[in-house]
């Protein structure tokens, strides 16, 4: 990567410059709204809309919210599922690339060429920025990886390289790709660059949020915009870059959202401790987010002015709010881009605390209410994936043992060789 040393600062000034580089080759994609899943979010129990009969009309609400303090949201939902390669990381990657180019030069770059290790995410987005500048790229991807990544990653690049699934195996193949090649390392999330490109999101779900309520009149020209932004925190690569944009604005909280299940949440129970913890060994359903928080992305997330505080929820909440998506908005995302808005609805602890800031009315129209935007990080899935994680019943017999391997396998859950071992997989 370029050297971090001579990197742009952190600030909301370099996510602009990154943008204007990264522009030519991304897609804004569209911001979103719904009125269903704003009363779904602003009810006492969001559960209940899940039932086979779910409450006719909110008519009591407003008699319970006296009894019961219930959080209020309108929700602006960031759809970076519609990103190129299908997720925000084609913005980190673009942004890597030119960097490279601007400091080495075309010529060097095309002659080393690009490396990572990546579940999925970060490896089709390099692949597909790196061949747009017709730069070689070799990809190291866990065995664990979920198929459909593996395919899409093969339609930039032929250099697909498979390796076990604990960190040191990755970075043992990375290294002998280095050795090997002189290939210049892109990591999924814990340098500068990425981080800043990443940051491109909230500059675009600001103005985009801004453009929808001036024609939606529904602010006077002297409020402020978002009051909070959830995004969902894996290596932090997006998280910080969000944070880092939203840190001059002093109107709008950042959170972060985590699985809980087999220690997945590390960021919230880092910043519980007062310590980064390292290493992470969950099989979540949001196999995007199986990574620690990143070195670089520690030292912005730990930063109070930057971010308000990471919540937890777990693999039936993700699955939840995953539905209500794909029933409420029509538009498909993959489990780790469903986190934020599983938060949002499911995470007590969150909603009593949205709930009690807007009963204080600590910032003017809270009473109101709070104009919230949710990443959707990214929709990178199958039908076939998706039906096996909603199946009500098992096959019996050996189809039905076969059948529960492969819906695994469509999960990222068992790798290729059969093996669930599973460490650090950036996504």
């Amino acid at each position: 990567m370029a050297d971090p040393t001579t990197c742009p600062p952190l600030a909301p000034s370099s996510i602009a410059a990154a943008h204007v580089k990264i522009r030519p080759y991304i897609h804004r994609t569209p911001v979103i709204t719904s009125r269903s899943l704003d009363v779904i979010a602003s009810s006492r129990d969001p559960r209940v809309f899940l039932s086979e009969n779910p409450p006719p009309t909110l008519a009591s609400e407003d008699v319970e919210r006296s009894r019961t303090p219930t959080p209020r949201f309108r929700l602006f939902f960031k759809c970076e599922n519609f990103q190129k390669i299908g997720a925000f990381k084609a913005r980190g990657a673009f942004h890597a690339i030119a960097r490279l180019v601007e400091e080495m030069g075309i010529e060097e770059v095309r002659r080393r060429g690009v490396v990572t290790h990546s579940s999925g995410n970060h490896a089709q987005a390099l692949a597909l920025a790196a061949s747009t500048f017709q730069i070689p790229s070799y990809i190291v991807m866990p065995s664990i990886s979920t198929p459909s990544k593996i395919a899409g990653t093969r339609l930039y690049t032929s250099n697909v390289i498979f390796s076990g699934s604990t960190s040191q195996e990755r970075e043992a193949v990375v290294n002998e790709v280095i050795a090997d090649k002189d290939a210049i390392l892109v990591p999924p999330y814990d340098h500068p660059d990425i981080i800043l490109g990443q940051g491109t999101v909230g500059l675009e779900l600001e103005e985009q949020v801004d453009e929808i309520l001036q024609q939606q009149q529904a602010k006077n020209a002297s409020t402020t915009g978002l009051d909070a932004v959830i995004a969902p925190l894996g290596g932090g690569g997006l998280l910080s870059g969000v944070a880092t944009w939203f840190s001059d604005k002093a109107g709008t909280l950042v959170f972060g959202a985590e699985p809980s299940y087999q220690g997945g949440d590390d960021g919230r129970r880092g910043l519980a401790q007062g310590k980064r913890i390292e290493h992470v060994k969950t099989l979540t359903i949001a196999d995007g987010l199986r990574t620690p928080v990143g070195v670089t992305n520690w030292d912005v997330l730990c930063d109070k002015h930057k971010l308000e505080g990471v919540y937890a929820v777990s693999e039936e909440e993700i699955k939840m709010a995953m539905r209500l998506v794909f029933e409420r908005l029509k538009v498909v995302v993959e489990p780790s881009g469903c986190v934020g808005l599983a938060v949002v609805l499911f995470n007590r602890e969150f909603r009593a605390l949205c709930a009690s800031r807007q009963q204080m009315g600590m910032r003017e129209k809270e009473e109101e209410g709070w104009d919230v935007g949710i990443v959707f990080s990214g929709g990178n899935t199958t039908m076939k994936a998706i039906a096996k994680l909603f199946a009500e019943v098992e096959v019996d017999g050996d189809a039905g043992d076969e059948g529960s391997a492969n819906a695994e396998r469509e999960a990222g859950k068992i790798g290729m060789d059969g093996e669930r071992r599973v460490e650090d997989v950036a996504g």
